[in-house]
């Protein structure tokens, strides 16, 4: 009988080959499921191909359950992994296979919507994620309180923005309500053009927020990078 901690050193360790082709076995399939995904919703298939692709299902899901009850079993808190968020992830990315096999109602196809969840399985696998993730943690504080700023500046860009042009674009301007989407168009520097200044009071504002904009996109990025840049410090150390 395999030793419960054979099965995690080679499920949840990347130390070892092991460990290393099982990853790379379940992104791969992980991949082809979505790839098989996206085909089989092409139109006119040919029968063959349709079964090919079924096959293919079958293959994978097969797979996945397995892994999912691999999973449970070498657990220490059984159903602390079934409820965690990955563990509702693996779950939902094979449940409705078997749903959909066992019934012949044509709405539980929507189900099959389901299965792509299985691309958040590949967060699970990757090394760049868990550092891209010890740095949101490292940055947590900074981006919160610079969250905080953004909507404050959002909110006073579309108070401004009303007052320049609300009497010469009443339509389009109605209201600080109705300023928002311009304000957020422009803080974040997309602009539509579907609502844009004419007074020169408000061509003058509009300058200035879309400077303050500029700041808005540049600075979390920084904050984000200057993270990773010290995740990457502690794993070289």
């Amino acid at each position: 009988m395999i030793h419960k901690e054979a099965i995690r050193r080679v499920i949840d360790s990347t130390d070892h080959l092991s460990g290393k082709v099982f990853t790379f076995t379940i992104q791969s399939l992980i991949i082809v499921s979505l790839i098989s995904f996206s085909i089989d919703t092409l139109p006119d298939l040919s029968l063959n191909t349709k079964k090919t692709l079924r096959v293919i299902e079958i293959i994978t899901v097969g797979i996945f359950t397995l892994e999912y009850v691999l999973r449970i079993t070498i657990s220490e808190r059984k159903l602390g992994f079934i409820f965690s968020f990955y563990g509702l992830v693996d779950l939902a990315a094979i449940l409705p296979f078997y749903i959909a096999s066992g019934l012949d109602l044509r709405a539980v196809r929507v189900f099959r919507l389901l299965r792509l969840v299985r691309i958040l399985k590949l967060f699970k696998y990757s090394q760049a994620i868990k550092r891209f993730h010890r740095a949101l943690v490292i940055a947590k504080e900074e981006l919160i309180l610079f969250g905080f700023v953004a909507a404050i500046m959002l909110y006073l860009s579309a108070v401004g923005i009303y007052y320049f042009e609300n009497s010469a674009q009443p339509e389009q301007f109605k209201s600080v309500f109705h300023s928002l989407w311009w304000a957020v168009t422009t803080l974040t520097t997309v602009g539509y053009g579907d609502m844009y200044p004419i007074t020169a009071g408000g061509k003058l504002f509009t300058f200035f927020v879309l400077m303050i904009g500029l700041g808005i996109v540049a600075v979390p990025t920084g904050l984000i990078a200057s993270a990773l840049s010290q995740v990457r410090k502690e794993d070289a150390t």
